[in-house]
């Protein structure tokens, strides 16, 4: 998990409760969660060149 040990996963978390309160860890994750699973999504979707449609037909 990005090369943290459980030691520094400890001190991070200890930290934030400090700063931001027990009350606010749920709403930040969850916000979180919904940031990446959106990003994921807008890259999992196919693009023009993906789908092997040219951006700029040829016209005559």
């Amino acid at each position: 998990m990005f090369g943290l040990g459980p030691l520094e996963v400890g001190v991070i978390t200890v930290v934030a409760l400090l700063i931001f309160g027990p009350k606010k860890i749920p709403e930040m994750g969850s916000a979180i969660g919904k940031t990446l699973r959106g990003f994921k999504e807008e890259m999992n979707k196919p693009t023009l060149e993906d789908e092997g449609t040219p951006e700029n037909p040829d016209r005559e």
